[in-house]
C-alpha cells in the first residue's frame, strides 16, 4: 500500500495543492518498505487526485483540503487525511504504528486558490506552511 504526504521541507505541507512536493511511502507487512519524495507537478482542476492515483496512492495526508478536493479523492477511492502536521518521517512511522491522528483542515472550504478561480487565501499563513 502507498500513502502520499504533502510535503514542505520534510514537513507535512498546510494545503495539500499548494506544496513543493509529495512524499511516496509504500508500506507493507507493517513497515515502511520504500520512501520517494516526488515533485508537485502543479494544481489544475482534478489533476492531483489522478496523479496521485496513478502513483498508487491510497491515503493522501495534508495539513489542510478543501471539500471539492476530498471529493475527487474519494473518486479515486484515495482516502485524505487532513489536519495533520510535524515531520513526514515521523507522520509515516504513526501511520505504519496505526497512531496517526487527523485534526481539523487548515483550509476553510472554498478558501484556497485553485481551479483557475482567484479566492483568498487558505486560513493559514505562510509562516505556517508546514505547521510544525
Amino acid at each position: 500500500m502507498k500513502i502520499a504526504i504533502s510535503t514542505d521541507a520534510g514537513f507535512v505541507s498546510a494545503h495539500f495543492g499548494r506544496c513543493p512536493s509529495f512524499t511516496i511511502a509504500e508500506i507493507g507487512e507493517g513497515k515502511i518498505l520504500k520512501v520517494e519524495e516526488i515533485n508537485n507537478p502543479g494544481h489544475q482542476p482534478a489533476f492531483l487526485p489522478n496523479f496521485l492515483a496513478e502513483c498508487g496512492a491510497k491515503y493522501i495526508i495534508c495539513g489542510g483540503m478543501g471539500r471539492r478536493a476530498e471529493a475527487l479523492f474519494a473518486e479515486k477511492e484515495i482516502i485524505p487525511i487532513v489536519g495533520v502536521t510535524g515531520k513526514v518521517t515521523e507522520v509515516i512511522e504513526k501511520f505504519v504504528q496505526g497512531k496517526l491522528e487527523a485534526g481539523e483542515s487548515s483550509c476553510k472550504p472554498g478558501a484556497g486558490k485553485g481551479y483557475g478561480l482567484e479566492k483568498e487565501e487558505c486560513d493559514h499563513s505562510e509562516e505556517d506552511t508546514h505547521l510544525h
